[in-house]
């Protein structure tokens, strides 16, 4: 099976290079890749590139994601975020292929303390949401072999994440104050990975499994929470690890402050609540999502 996977070198991406191949022949592009045109803004070339590369199955790891640069730029965001998706849909089902796509919890309103579910009505606060939201539904709209995964609170060992800066930010000052009514789930970029291979197994042979599942991982943070568990981690380690082989951290902060939102200010509202209910996804694919905790600490030892 040939595989076309747009967004290779993003976290999530750079994941699903591994796990896809046990799947069949993948080609990974990123924005600037010269073989074909994988630029989201370039919806004809776009189709260009799904008409000649011919896949069975299309992954879209690729999405305008800087969330406050959203809100002055919304018509390259809905091109990036909803056209192209669409664009990837109608290709998808012109060849009879799958595709998947990934999105988020900023579709919600962020209101209450229930985890969300898919049949919870959407009510982007910002661009962002609101253009990841409108993609969601043209992929549902032109092709019914899709998969959509809505997740939270990205991470890897590679590239920038929330627990690289904390962990920066922490060697330099001495105060550190984090948001602390901002409620989710860390979720690692290779979790993700790795559900949507084994998911992609089972649609191939059940067609009727097709559709819009939240994954994140289980249990749920603050982001000040996740901070001072990041904070922990690396005392933890550092203290552990006999033979050297850890970074060396200095820092002048142990443990975060947390705040309300109110107090940072930011160009896009973000969601309270972020919970996400992966009841659905669990049950369906037969799968028991990991605590976040465990991924986080498994993200630090593989960095420090």
């Amino acid at each position: 099976m040939k595989i076309l996977l747009f967004g290779k070198d993003g976290q999530v991406g750079w994941e699903l290079q591994r796990s896809l191949a046990a799947l069949g022949e993948v080609v990974a592009l990123d924005h600037d890749s010269t073989d074909y045109c994988a630029d989201f803004s370039n919806l004809t070339g776009l189709v260009d590139t799904i008409r000649d590369v011919k896949p069975k199955l299309i992954v879209n790891a690729a999405a305008h994601t800087a969330v406050d640069q959203a809100q002055s730029e919304p018509d390259l965001v809905r091109t990036i975020n909803t056209t192209a998706p669409g664009v990837l849909a109608q290709e998808a089902a012109r060849l009879g292929a799958w595709l998947v796509h990934y999105s988020t919890d900023y579709v919600f309103d962020g209101s209450g303390s229930r985890p969300w579910t898919e049949s919870d009505l959407p009510a982007p606060l910002n661009v962002y949401g609101q253009t990841k939201l409108e993609g969601e539904q043209l992929i549902q709209a032109a092709n019914p072999k899709h998969l959509i995964f809505r997740t939270s609170w990205v991470y890897a060992a590679r590239g920038a994440n929330f627990a690289r800066t904390m962990l920066r930010l922490a060697q330099e000052r001495e105060h550190l104050s984090v948001i602390d009514d901002q409620i989710g789930a860390p979720t690692g970029a290779e979790l993700l990975a790795d559900v949507t291979a084994h998911a992609l197994r089972q649609v191939q042979q059940h067609v009727e499994d097709a559709g819009l599942y939240h994954l994140v991982a289980s249990g749920e943070t603050s982001w000040c929470g996740y901070a001072n568990y990041v904070l922990a981690q690396a005392q933890y380690l550092q203290a552990t690890k006999a033979d050297g082989s850890n970074k060396t951290l200095h820092l002048k902060t142990l443990v975060a402050t947390p705040i309300a939102s109110s107090a940072y200010p930011t160009a896009a509202p973000r969601p309270l609540n972020s919970r996400l209910n992966t009841n659905k996804l669990q049950t369906t694919f037969g799968l028991s999502l990991p605590p976040w905790q465990q991924g986080v600490s498994r993200m630090l030892a593989e960095t420090l």
